[in-house]
């Protein structure tokens, strides 16, 4: 049997390794002087699963100290399950992600071959990138502490930031309409989206019977078709812009951040991208009471009104209600996020399956959507 039909071995990056790879890549005046994981279990807050798995390089180079992060993916069940799968994905974020305002510069792209050395393009096994060290911390440390302590001084400003940055991003257009409806069928089908989270929740799981995951399955069909209208929407978006994928500088001024791990593609729907943080705030919210209320109804209202009143996009508010669905399976996960008190992820089931009743989101009256 080829050794390219065998059950894969984990893989073994060890320093001589990354040396040799830093020399190749960057020239010989290169020294690695440490190693080390990143985002060990257990430092991610409520988040207890992801696809990366980070290694942070300190190197120095001719004299000069310098940083990065060099990053696989493991396989999973979300798409991810062959070594191809998970080159498209790094090689879309290598090809993308120097091109976005904010976003971690990417240093290099290349692949784990059979014998673990890091090489370029001959038989390949793993692919891996490499993106510069930024400063700061998650977002979600913030929204951490504001649950525990309440709002502080710059938290609203925050708000207002990503807001104003991602109003930027989306004022990008594109005509294509095929790329549009590739989105949509990704949303609703793909893997690691709608179908694939509905295929990853326990079956049957007694807190959503299977009879209400067909109900919403059966809804996100009329939801499809209801979106083909609006392939004029498409727009430049970040994809997954949520607390985990928002770095926070605490030397700037308000509202100074940078982004990471742009996902799912380049072009899509502004709803994806409003929907991921805002639904956030909601899912924080509900640690607190079982609906959106205090520091963190301030915080989406701030959010919201600050977006609209950059774009005037209330167009936004006609095609969001999938995207909803979308992430709230997403924080609801008992996969991705394990120690939700029963009362969070009930709220969140409720705002997913009310969410999609409305033609158009009323965003200044999202307690409407957290009744029973």
């Amino acid at each position: 049997m080829s050794m390219r039909n065998q059950k894969r071995p984990a893989l073994h990056m060890n320093i001589a390794g990354l040396q040799a790879y830093l020399r190749e890549q960057f020239g010989p005046g290169i020294t690695l002087l440490e190693a080390r994981a990143m985002g060990a279990p257990g430092t991610q807050g409520m988040k207890d699963f992801g696809y990366g798995k980070p290694v942070y390089l300190k190197f120095e180079q001719n004299g000069e100290t310098k940083e990065a992060v060099l990053s696989t993916m493991r396989g999973d069940k979300y798409g991810h399950q062959f070594y191809w799968d998970r080159a498209a994905i790094l090689m879309f974020q290598y090809e993308t992600g120097g091109r976005m305002e904010r976003h971690v510069r990417p240093l290099a792209l290349g692949y784990v071959d059979h014998r673990d050395a890091m090489i370029s393009l001959r038989e390949p096994r793993e692919f891996f990138i490499l993106h510069e060290m930024a400063r700061g911390y998650d977002y979600y440390l913030d929204l951490d502490r504001i649950k525990k302590s309440g709002l502080e001084a710059g938290d609203l400003s925050k708000a207002r930031a990503f807001a104003q940055w991602l109003a930027r991003v989306h004022g990008k257009k594109k005509k294509n309409p095929d790329l549009y409806l590739r989105r949509i069928r990704d949303l609703i089908g793909a893997s690691e989206c709608i179908f694939g989270l509905v295929d990853s929740y326990p079956h049957p799981y007694e807190d959503f019977p299977p009879e209400k995951f067909q109900d919403l399955e059966r809804r996100l069909v009329d939801w499809r078709w209801k979106l083909r209208r609006y392939t004029h929407r498409l727009a430049a978006v970040h994809g997954d812009f949520h607390p985990w994928n928002v770095l926070v500088l605490p030397d700037g001024p308000d509202g100074d951040f940078r982004v990471l791990d742009r996902s799912r593609g380049e072009w899509g729907d502004a709803a994806d991208d409003v929907s991921t943080m805002s639904c956030n705030y909601l899912l924080f919210g509900l640690y607190d009471q079982p609906r959106l209320g205090g520091d963190f109804e301030r915080l989406y209202l701030t959010f919201w009104e600050e977006y609209l009143a950059l774009t005037n996009d209330r167009e936004v508010l006609e095609v969001i209600a999938p995207f909803y669905v979308f992430r709230s399976l997403v924080i609801a996960s008992p996969e991705w996020y394990p120690n939700h008190p029963p009362r969070v992820r009930e709220g969140l089931f409720r705002f997913m399956e009310n969410v999609l009743s409305d033609e158009h989101f009323a965003y200044d009256r999202i307690n409407d959507y957290m009744n029973g």
